[in-house]
């Protein structure tokens, strides 16, 4: 079994446009990596040379507080054309017809509420005139988690929606995981070899402060992750339990009905700062067995 987790780098303090094909003096060429950096002026801009390709580099706002959903970024007289520039599918969505046009209901959790409506409500007034819908977002402590999305226009009803999924998968990516996949590794002698390691442990760290008992994981809960979850509404959570039910077949193909062997060395921490960190965990070693 190979378990390798992927971290997303973000370019905060960059924003590369196409410049085009560029015609720059010997001394502004690229270098042997294919890149190039010039100076940042008002009317030249800072360059960056990426193989052939020139990209001018855009600054963009310092304020830790800024959200794109803040900026009034189009034009109210072009939002009409727009409704229909989206892709639009909606195979498999739950609309209704009603006598005054569609009518479909969105499950959300409302934590993404406030991303939807935005400040002041610009989001949510933005997306109901550029899909000439109505859009009606559950109040603060209403159990119904369920966004409904009102229009005469079935397409205009189905691009709301598509740009509701956008905003909601936007902010998921920056939720902390509520649940994770693991299983369990509890047989007797990990379990021995476990507490073995506690207590040297244990032992070589007696009088430091903050090293105790309490702070190592109970031995019958030991396990192997394989995956975290940012499951944020019971409705998620039942979904997640009845796909993971679905395909409990596919779990013995996989592992081809043979014990799975890994071999687990040295320790790491699960956060980029190592003065606050709150877990370690033991690494799976990469190799043939953890390759299955």
């Amino acid at each position: 079994m190979t378990i390798t987790v992927y971290r997303k780098e973000h370019l905060q303090d960059t924003n590369l446009t196409n410049c085009g094909c560029l015609d720059l003096p010997s001394h502004q060429q690229p270098n042997k990596r294919g890149e190039l950096v010039c100076g940042m002026e008002v009317l030249r801009p800072q360059l960056v040379w990426i193989g052939n390709r020139c990209y001018r580099k855009n600054a963009l706002k310092e304020s830790s507080s800024f959200n794109p959903e803040d900026e009034e970024i189009y034009n109210a007289d072009q939002a009409s054309d727009w409704t229909y520039g989206d892709e639009v599918c909606d195979a498999g969505l739950d609309i209704a017809e009603t006598s005054k046009g569609f009518c479909l209901r969105l499950p959300v959790p409302s934590v993404f509420n406030k991303y939807i409506i935005g400040k002041r409500g610009e989001t949510k007034k933005r997306l109901e005139t550029e899909t000439r819908t109505q859009i009606f977002v559950p109040k603060p402590g209403d159990k119904d988690e369920v966004i409904v999305i009102k229009g005469q226009d079935r397409k205009g009803v189905v691009s709301a929606k598509t740009r509701i999924d956008v905003l909601v998968d936007s902010a998921r990516r920056n939720q902390p995981f509520t649940h994770f996949l693991s299983i369990p590794v509890t047989s007797d002698d990990i379990v021995t070899s476990f507490e073995n390691f506690k207590d040297d442990i244990l032992f070589q760290c007696e009088g430091d402060e903050g090293v105790d008992a309490s702070i190592f994981q109970t031995p019958q809960k030991l396990h192997l992750t394989i995956g975290t979850l940012v499951l944020l509404s019971k409705g998620e959570i039942d979904k997640a339990v009845s796909v993971l039910q679905s395909c409990q077949g596919d779990f013995s193909s996989v592992t081809e009905e043979q014990p799975l062997s890994v071999q687990i060395e040295g320790l790491e921490y699960m956060n980029d700062d190592p003065s606050a960190v709150d877990v370690l965990y033991a690494k799976v070693k990469e190799g043939k067995a953890a390759d299955r």
